[in-house]
């Protein structure tokens, strides 16, 4: 017979709790199946789980990882209950390698939550990024924004209520909701592509509201599976591959053998050596990046904050269309 693993205590102490991001959103880890014990046990296909040190563990868990052999992590699932902007919720589901099942408003009424960026966050476009943003922008604009922010949604609201009122399909109701509602779903994934997804979303180039969630998921990852965090943290998020330009780059500037490393005598690589070696001005950029001190926060959970399942469904309770209580 099959013996069932010991639960994770530091994991156990967060099953089911609610930790808010943004405004109304929330995640919470909902369930888990295995450890860093396991992706050991899968690397090894063999019973003796339970046996070694855990050093030797934490060895082969930080081996595999730094190698690329990334199918062991797939042995470890977690499963989450999120709520966030649907906006959020369409860069999220990009990442095609988890089973989701999301609030359908088909079925279910829409609470009127509407995510409201402060005025910290709202920023101008970035002039470097298209994608980005950089720069407070006027006082008077955020103002005006969120003036017409509550406008637009008080009438989608009220249309959607009243479309409810009057019996129009909730399908139909649903379809002029702006982007920033909340929507919620349940979300399960393995661990190898749990830490793909957050390699991607905590890193400061993703919009900063996804990186909210990322942080506090990377958090949980921390708990149930410590050693593969560590291992994550040290190897792919604070880790960068070198291109064939970079590494040329760094040959001449620094001298490795057995004995060790040393820099160059008198070495140095202006921008114009360093195109001269096929760098474009972009991947110059990324060089001096990547040759920086690794800044990350540490994505402890503060369990000060975590909430109940009661109070976050009375929240969603209070949310829906008053006629419909």
């Amino acid at each position: 017979m099959e013996t069932k693993r010991p639960t994770v205590p530091a994991a156990e102490e967060i099953l089911g709790g609610y930790f808010p991001v943004l405004d109304h959103g929330f995640v919470s880890l909902v369930d888990y199946m295995g450890s860093d014990e396991d992706v050991e046990s899968a690397a090894r296909v063999s019973y003796g789980a339970g046996t070694r040190k855990v050093s030797q563990t934490r060895g082969l868990v930080r081996y595999l990882r730094r190698h690329r052999h990334t199918t062991p992590s797939e042995m470890v699932e977690m499963k989450f209950h999120c709520a966030m902007p649907m906006f959020v919720a369409r860069q999220w589901i990009r990442h095609r390698t988890a089973s989701v099942n999301e609030l359908s408003a088909r079925y279910s009424l829409m609470p009127l939550l509407f995510y409201m960026p402060d005025v910290e966050h709202f920023q101008l476009q970035s002039r470097t990024n298209k994608q980005g943003r950089e720069g407070g922008a006027p006082p008077e604009v955020y103002r005006e924004a969120v003036e017409r922010w509550e406008r637009i949604r008080k009438q989608a609201g009220d249309t959607y209520g009243w479309l409810l009122e009057q019996d129009v399909a909730r399908e139909i109701a649903r379809i002029d909701l702006p982007v920033s509602t909340y929507t919620q779903w349940y979300w399960k994934i393995d661990l190898h592509n749990l830490l793909h997804f957050l390699t991607l979303r905590v890193d400061r180039r993703a919009q900063w509201e996804i990186r909210q969630f990322a942080g506090i998921i990377a958090g949980m990852v921390k708990r149930v599976a410590p050693l593969s965090y560590e291992a994550w943290v040290d190897y792919d998020l604070d880790g960068r591959p070198l291109t064939r330009g970079e590494r040329a780059a760094l040959s001449k500037l620094l001298e490795a053998d057995d004995a060790g490393v040393r820099a160059r005598e008198g070495a140095a690589l202006s921008s114009d050596e360093l195109k001269a070696l096929g760098l474009s001005p972009r991947e110059i950029r990324e060089l001096v990046e990547k040759l920086r001190t690794p800044d990350h926060p540490d994505f402890e959970l503060d369990l000060s904050v975590m909430r109940t399942a009661e109070d976050v469904a009375g929240e969603m309770y209070e949310a829906v269309p008053s006629s419909f209580e």
